[in-house]
């Protein structure tokens, strides 16, 4: 993975007579090929030609733009009676989830984990489907813990399940297209369908199957689905897990399911992804996020020029922005709108730069936050939500965060001083000692002329 490597299929797996495929999105140009483009900016730039100036503005205009553009551009999954996935299906006793070839990717790890599960639920009461992607434990033969995370949707139908007294239906689909796998780490606001997404990035409707003992839909395409219920009240510890903070996640009591059936194709590939201290898989997934969704935060922050969330910080810990700044204290203000945009909520440290800012260059940017700011008036200190794997925040789900303000400082501001201009390189000489270089062979020896 961090050298680029290939995706591997490994067609002899101890324990299992099912192929494992892992690291299928584990470069940027594989991530933009398996969503159809050469550049993952295409599909931002897709939605924002499509952010007409009709569309809904202000704070609560991210999702009900995003919701028109879906209606514009994509169509509703389609359902099918039969699927290559229902081929062979397992019922009761014949449950096995040692079937599959799970991974237990570090050694302290509390076991066996199934990455890479698109789990199904619905709202006990709304009848609303999410799609998400959570961490699956291996508890026993037809048992599976579900680290539903407490700003996740699927926790949210689980909590009113069991306010009702109710069972929760679960299907967990692998090795699904990729738009759809995509789609269920995506951070949609709940009210948009992840199908409708998934739609919308590959161009054509998603076709969807009836489960075979649940009442729930999964991908016709997929090659393995698992089929089951949790009970109310039903908890078992989970974890730990060498998670993609690159810590590992304490164990907790989580829900589990009990899985009833298994389908799977006549052939089927199980589809799965390492995590841990980046760079992992899951890079190249949080990137494709990053660019996507660049169009979409501009609804609420119009000024905003370009935006970066390193890998490095686990995505959620900083976010790097650059903006059009035009009044005093304008980036405070998009600090506190990007806090308040859906699941930018957890960001705990957000640096603004002004729009010459490359914010992928990190020497470029780390120039302008050491040298632009000052401590006393530039920094933003507040409490709000924190990710829950964030073992840093001294009581879990909230906690401190930051914003730094490293723009050019304005008189209306209050700094009194003159704003000093950037030393800049005379291109004409530098264009003449790069042919100089050439001239004698040096650039050959030490690398690039600059």
């Amino acid at each position: 993975m961090a050298s680029g490597g290939p995706a591997l299929l490994f067609e002899a797996v101890n324990g299992s007579s099912i192929p494992l495929a892992i690291n299928v999105f584990g470069t940027r140009e594989r991530m933009a090929r398996a969503l159809g483009v050469h550049d993952l900016d295409q599909i931002g730039a897709r939605i924002a030609e499509l952010l007409v100036p009709e569309l809904p503005q202000g704070v609560g205009g991210l999702k009900e733009a995003l919701g028109k553009v879906l209606q514009l551009r994509s169509a509703p999954p389609k359902q099918v009676s039969r699927a290559a996935v229902q081929h062979t299906v397992l019922k009761g006793s014949d449950v096995n989830l040692d079937l599959l070839p799970g991974i237990r990717q570090w050694p302290d790890d509390a076991g066996v984990f199934l990455n890479l599960g698109l789990t199904h639920t619905k709202h006990p009461e709304t009848g609303d489907r999410n799609l998400g992607m959570y961490r699956l434990q291996k508890h026993g033969r037809n048992t599976m813990g579900l680290h539903w995370q407490i700003h996740k949707d699927s926790n949210a139908h689980h909590a009113v399940a069991e306010r009702l007294g109710q069972r929760l239906p679960v299907a967990i689909a692998f090795g699904c297209p990729p738009a759809v796998t995509y789609s269920a780490s995506a951070p949609l606001p709940s009210e948009i369908d992840e199908y409708l997404f998934a739609g919308f990035l590959a161009g054509e409707r998603i076709e969807l199957v009836d489960c075979v003992s649940v009442p729930l839909q999964v991908p016709a395409s997929a090659q393995i689905v698992l089929e089951g219920w949790i009970e109310p009240g039903a908890r078992l510890p989970e974890g730990p897990f060498g998670d993609h903070t690159g810590y590992y996640t304490p164990q907790e009591p989580f829900p589990f399911m009990t899985v009833d059936t298994m389908t799977m194709t006549a052939n089927p590939v199980f589809q799965s992804i390492v995590v841990g201290q980046p760079p992992q898989e899951d890079g190249p997934i949080g990137y494709a996020t990053e660019r996507i969704f660049l169009p979409l935060l501009r609804l609420t922050n119009p000024e905003i020029v370009d935006y970066h969330l390193p890998e490095v910080g686990v995505f959620h810990n900083c976010a790097i922005v650059s903006i059009d700044k035009q009044y005093p204290k304008q980036a405070m203000k998009v600090m506190n709108g990007l806090w308040g945009a859906g699941l930018m909520s957890l960001t705990k440290l957000i640096l603004i730069v002004d729009k010459t800012v490359d914010v992928h260059n990190y020497a470029e940017v780390a120039w302008q936050v050491l040298g632009n700011v000052d401590y006393d008036r530039d920094v933003l200190h507040t409490t709000g939500p924190v990710d829950h794997l964030d073992h840093s925040s001294y009581q879990q789900f909230w906690g401190g965060k930051m914003g730094i303000d490293a723009t050019a400082k304005r008189a209306d501001e209050g700094y009194t001083r003159s704003w000093p201009e950037v030393v800049q390189q005379d291109e004409a000489v530098v264009q003449m000692v790069t042919r100089r270089w050439r001239e004698y062979g040096i650039g050959e020896v030490f690398g690039a002329p600059r």
